[in-house]
């Protein structure tokens, strides 16, 4: 993947401006590693972890609650998603031992572990992950029916709409296209802005569709291409909306951050995006945030809701750790709930574990925390396969641009290109 499918979500609003100079410090952060040992004695856990501006304070205090039983080291990765996984891949190919504990993008969790490259959580290790923590992100980390990660954080994209446009938001894409055609013919903002060039984001957008129209692009076990009747819907909706007269003009080449900003430029009467835009928008245009609410993502049929992609990141622990007990204590410590709520409301990264949205002090932070929990309670996940980045490369490149699909021919066409992309399993760089 090119980018991430989903940026780091909701800031207090005095965080958004720190943000930039985090990201522009990661990229001199030291990346070399040491071998998991440690002075004294004391066992160093290697944390390969992307960029997440208040992760330290979390490893600060896992480390007080060791008690000098081990200390985490957080190696920062590239902020570039693909970076992450060449650097992890190339090293645990090597069976490199200098890394204990992965932060590992929520696609990448079967190839990882079919790969052997990561250690099963079993046991009282594994009752304590799936305690609380949804499903959604939970299946995410399994593989075979075995858990091999922990949900540390999760992602979801929500509908945000003109309250100012349209009174109430709509409940499937078409009622979408046709309020904002409505709009247009009245002269008023109208356009529907979301994600469509050729990369993940534009995977995220398919897969949401097709999970909304209770389609399925493989099978059950993630052995098989089906692409079925539901994904042949999916792929009209997805032709119909970039044929509506209703989106930018740069859809077809729109990421997740230009989308933000031509919604928050007042082009927009409707985007689908992740929570980050709504504390950018707050700094950026408050006049315009006023008029801004938020919604569950319209579903395919009427009375069906939408079932959004959900983004994330698992903690695994490394199959050549020299440290497995102290990575598994590490990690549970990192994910816990107080830490999960700490980077909630610090790195607005939305928790997996469910109990933490009922907390009094993520109302600020997460004033719709409500809809994203909504969501994640039915959610959706790209197919489960160590294939998945192939995947993932050719679905992008069979769906660009939108305007041109052929529901039938398409959904062939991607049907025999997923059933080649899974004979190679996982794609080594």
């Amino acid at each position: 993947m090119s980018e991430r499918s989903d940026p780091v979500g909701v800031r207090r609003r005095p965080r958004v401006r720190m943000a930039a100079a985090a990201a522009a410090l990661t990229f001199v952060a030291p990346m070399a590693a040491c071998a998991s040992g440690g002075d004294g004695g004391v066992p160093t856990i290697n944390l390969y972890y992307p960029p997440e501006q208040n992760l330290q304070q979390v490893v600060d205090r896992c480390n007080t609650e060791a008690g000098g039983r081990y200390r985490i080291v957080n190696r920062v990765l590239p902020r570039e998603a693909d970076e992450q996984r060449v650097q992890m891949v190339r090293r645990l190919a090597a069976e490199d031992d200098g890394m204990d504990v992965l932060g590992l993008d929520v696609t990448w969790t079967q190839e990882f572990a079919s790969a052997d490259w990561i250690r099963e959580w079993t046991g009282q290790d594994r009752a304590e992950v799936e305690d609380g923590t949804l499903e959604g992100p939970l299946e995410t980390a399994r593989y075979e029916g075995k858990l091999y990660a922990a949900p540390k954080n999760t992602n979801v994209q929500l509908l945000w709409y003109r309250k100012d446009l349209v009174p109430e938001p709509p409940t499937t894409w078409d009622e979408m296209i046709s309020m904002a055609q409505r709009l247009r013919d009245q002269g008023r903002p109208h356009q529907v802005l979301t994600m469509g060039a050729q990369y993940e984001g534009l995977v995220v957008l398919y897969n949401t569709l097709v999970a909304s129209a209770g389609g399925n692009i493989l099978n059950d076990e993630g052995t098989e291409a089906v692409v079925d009747d539901g994904a042949v819907r999916a792929l009209e909706v997805l032709r119909d909306f970039a044929t509506s007269g209703v989106t930018s003009p740069s859809f077809s080449n729109a990421t997740e951050d230009p989308v933000r900003l031509e919604f928050q430029s007042g082009n927009g009467a409707f985007q689908v995006n992740w929570p980050y835009v709504y504390p950018a928008m707050q700094e950026a245009n408050p006049e315009l945030a006023e008029q801004v609410a938020w919604a569950r993502v319209p579903g395919v049929e009427e009375g069906t809701p939408g079932r959004v992609t959900i983004g994330g990141i698992n903690l695994a622990v490394s199959r050549y750790s020299e440290h497995p007990q102290e990575s598994f204590e590490a990690a549970r410590c990192l994910r816990n709930a107080e830490n999960q709520k700490f980077s909630a409301i610090n790195d607005g990264v939305p928790p997996t574990i469910e109990s933490v949205y009922d907390d009094p002090e993520m109302d600020e932070a997460y004033p719709m925390k409500e809809t994203i929990l909504e969501q994640l309670r039915d959610s959706a996940v790209r197919p489960l396969t160590p294939a998945y980045q192939s995947i993932s490369t050719v679905t992008s490149a069979i769906l660009s641009p939108p305007s041109a699909i052929d529901p039938q021919a398409t959904a062939d066409e991607l049907r025999e290109a997923v059933a080649a992309a899974l004979e190679s399993r996982g794609v080594l760089p």
